[in-house]
């Protein structure tokens, strides 16, 4: 089956006593046994990780389906439920590092995985350096060290949309025995099948597109054989879940996935090819446009866009940059994306970028939703008015 089928199809989990078309949402701390011998044989069968549950963290019916349904997307071998997009960045990373250890993370990822590198992971003993996202493999497995056991990606970048060559880096860092965790809150499984070119874990923020509807912040990691063990005690350890109720509607999310995923794209490049005719603006940062830098490798990587890219306006004002943005009647002003909505915020590199700077004019990201695209643009339109009016 496609991809498509198997997110309707699948994730279902073994545990469902009534066939429903959706899973009933159980909310349970405390798993009854029937007696003493009941209780020590499931938790013998616990301790080998079989889908059992003796307590409401781990191995309910609505978790095991969304970790099912995440590794249908996605291709890996296990997975975990997280609260957030930032604790599966954190857990993934602290799944594969002991004090002493070095991890190379890409110039250009989410801010608050930077943040993380530098202060926490620095509490522990482990240091981090900070690569080129447009680097190539022999180049990235000359910055490795004896004690390199990971490297971190996002691909296209986060807020400037560069894209790597994952498979390239993979084998590099595979060479010398590091693991390879990758973000793919942008393309998710559907567009970018990361671990079909070499990652070991997958970092998925399903609070964006899994979920689809800006009602739910969670998480997932998705683990091939080799990292599975590694991150399912980790998670375990560190007492990681979330709520039945954000789960459920995250599996409810994740059947339209790949409708809304095609439609978004389309909508997105469609408005981003209309602003990149704009004389208002200097450059689309879409890998999608045939003028990007990334193109070529999103064409042989990629399956498709997504509707999240950024905008450098030509020189001008934080005055003009307000003016546009106040007013879109279509463009909600706030984080976020992925869900149905279209948003628009200025792309704060307030984290820093310490390898490849952005030594651009303003740089606005823009998320399309699933409004019809000439809304959208008209919308746009009227703001790059205001914009020069504003000058």
């Amino acid at each position: 089956m496609s991809k498509t089928t198997r997110l309707i199809q699948r994730g279902r989990s073994d545990a469902q006593r009534v066939q429903t078309v959706n899973i009933p949402v159980a909310r349970a701390s405390t798993v009854l046994f029937d007696s003493p011998e009941h209780l020590a044989d499931t938790q013998r069968r616990f301790e080998t990780d079989e889908a059992v549950a003796t307590y409401g963290i781990k191995n309910m019916p609505l978790r095991n389906a969304f970790e099912e349904l995440a590794c249908e997307l996605e291709g890996g071998h296990r997975a975990v439920t997280l609260p957030s997009g930032l604790a599966a960045v954190s857990v993934a990373l602290l799944a594969v590092v002991r004090a002493g250890d070095h991890v190379l993370v890409s110039d250009s990822v989410y801010g608050p995985t930077r943040t993380f590198c530098t202060e926490t992971l620095a509490q522990f003993g482990v240091s981090t350096t900070f690569f080129d996202p447009l680097v190539s493999g022999p180049e990235l497995g000359g910055l490795m060290r004896p004690n390199t056991v990971a490297v971190y990606l996002e691909s296209p970048g986060s807020l400037t949309f560069e894209v790597q060559d994952v498979p390239a880096i993979a084998k590099a860092a595979h060479e010398r025995g590091a693991f390879v965790i990758a973000d793919n809150a942008w393309g998710t499984g559907l567009l970018y099948p990361v671990m079909d070119y070499g990652v070991d874990i997958v970092v998925q923020p399903a609070t964006k597109y899994l979920a689809g509807h800006s009602d739910v912040i969670i998480g997932a990691i998705v683990a091939n054989e080799r990292a599975w063990p590694r991150v399912s005690q980790t998670a375990h350890n560190l007492g990681q879940t979330a709520s039945p109720d954000d789960i459920f509607l995250t599996l409810r999310g994740m059947r339209t996935l790949a409708l809304r995923l095609q439609r978004q794209g389309e909508t997105g490049l469609t408005v981003a090819r209309w602003l990149e005719q704009r004389p208002e603006v200097a450059r689309v940062l879409h890998p999608g446009l045939e003028s990007d830098p990334g193109h070529a490798l999103w064409r042989r990587d990629f399956k498709g866009a997504s509707g999240l890219f950024g905008v450098e306006l030509k020189p001008s004002s934080s005055r003009q940059v307000s003016a546009l943005m106040t007013g879109c009647p279509h463009f909600g002003i706030g984080y976020s994306w992925g869900g149905f909505e279209s948003l628009i915020v200025p792309a704060n590199l307030r984290h820093g970028r310490t390898v490849r700077p952005w030594e651009g004019g303003p740089l606005i990201r823009l998320h399309v939703g699933l409004e019809d695209a000439q809304d959208l643009i008209a919308d746009l339109e009227a703001g790059l008015e205001r914009w020069k009016s504003a000058a």
